[in-house]
């Protein structure tokens, strides 16, 4: 199947006027201008690389989307799978917390439960979805549940973070209780400072009995014996990102100051950043601007976070703005993090890859989505692109 007449966001620059051959789920040519043989035509589109999202939130949200209202994981992934759809991704690392005890949620036993359902119906999901385990490394009492998940490959990226407060994404006390107030539900009259203070206290003499960077290297070193990236999170130091890097961590994710971003960039490491900090040019948290990181040369990557439409809104925001230039954008939501995990059969418009592709309409005061096609197949399409392609390809087919 042709795809012609489209504007080809390619990895060394834009092809303002070209199509390409669509066989056995792959891209099997690219030309300049119209192709000779019929296909779908699909004038003012820009074609580009599915986005590939390595850490996006949202499953745990749509599982429980206020404190005590439940819903199945396999209802919340089948809906989160047309919505990632709808926004150009087409493999997504679905992250899953092994943490606090005392939220349901992110206990162990759920956690096991999300990353099987996710493996079950991989097979049958608009998406490719893989699991993105987030690994408390304070809650040691997960080693034992996570190892053989790694083991049987029912993971396939590791983070290990720490989420201790007065240090990394939560440096003070009342950010940590903002955060535990806004989004995990719990009755801030009840969490005050004395008491998160002490909470600290207690999480700190914890950490000094077990050793937790033994602990995260047990994980990272089991990882890496199967294959599996491992990130950090939310590194605020030049010492942090140095012992993770010497453990085997290949990526820093959202670092929280330049500095340690500047040291994950040193050491050759991936940097992720948030797509939504990166379109508001702010962090929620008052840590790393993204959009600044990006035009200091320090993010490779973007992830959803918690809003999977930021991924193409910022991308076309950084282009717009003069900050890089599309086809260098859209790496930070396709090639780059395709190469961070070692998926050499996709992220790039390049004869061979997979022909996992979004179709943008760029005309508006936004881009928007038009299609998305994972492996040559529709898996979203709009009205504003329904008919010509089942015109065009009726037509192709008689």
């Amino acid at each position: 199947m042709w795809l012609n007449d489209a504007r080809l966001v390619l990895p060394d620059g834009i092809l303002e006027h070209g199509s390409l051959y669509i066989q056995d789920g792959k891209i099997a040519e690219i030309i300049e201008g119209t192709a000779p043989e019929p296909g779908v035509s699909i004038p003012g589109l820009t074609v580009m690389p599915g986005i590939i999202d390595l850490h996006g939130d949202m499953l745990e949200r749509d599982i429980e989307p206020r404190p005590g209202a439940w819903f199945p994981v396999e209802l919340a992934l089948y809906e989160l799978d047309k919505r990632l759809a709808a926004a150009g991704i087409t493999t997504a690392y679905a992250a899953v917390s092994f943490a606090w005890k005392q939220n349901d949620l992110r206990s162990q036993e759920k956690a096991q439960e999300i990353i099987t359902t996710i493996n079950r119906l991989r097979d049958e999901l608009l998406v490719d979805f893989l699991v993105h385990a987030r690994f408390e490394m304070t809650n040691p009492d997960t080693v034992p549940v996570l190892e053989p998940l790694l083991i049987a490959k029912q993971v396939h990226l590791v983070s290990i973070m720490d989420h201790t407060p007065g240090q990394g994404q939560y440096t003070n006390i009342e950010k940590y209780v903002d955060f535990m107030t806004r989004w995990m539900g719990f009755d801030p009259e009840k969490i005050g400072v004395d008491i998160l203070k002490r909470i600290e206290d207690a999480v700190q003499q914890k950490v000094a009995q077990v050793s937790y960077w033994h602990v995260a290297e047990s994980v990272v070193r089991t990882a890496r014996e199967h294959g599996i990236v491992v990130a950090s999170h939310d590194d605020d130091t030049i010492k942090k990102v140095t012992e993770e890097f010497e453990m085997g961590v290949t990526i820093s994710e959202f670092p929280v100051t330049r500095e340690a971003a500047e040291e994950a960039k040193r050491r050759g490491m991936h940097t992720i950043m948030g797509a939504p900090n990166a379109y508001r040019g702010a962090s929620t948290s008052n840590n790393l601007s993204a959009r600044e990181a990006v035009q200091l040369g320090l993010v490779d990557i973007l992830a959803t976070d918690y809003f999977p439409a930021a991924m193409l809104h910022s991308a076309f925001l950084l282009a717009e703005q003069g900050i890089l230039p599309l086809h260098e954008s859209i790496k930070l939501i396709s090639q780059n993090p395709a190469d961070a995990m070692g998926l050499d059969d996709r992220g790039r418009i390049e004869i061979g890859r997979s022909a996992d592709l979004v179709l943008v309409e760029t005309g508006g005061a936004h881009p928007r989505v038009r299609g998305t096609l994972r492996q040559g197949v529709p898996i979203y399409r709009d009205s504003s692109v329904f008919w010509q392609m089942q015109r065009d390809l009726h037509a192709v087919e008689g």
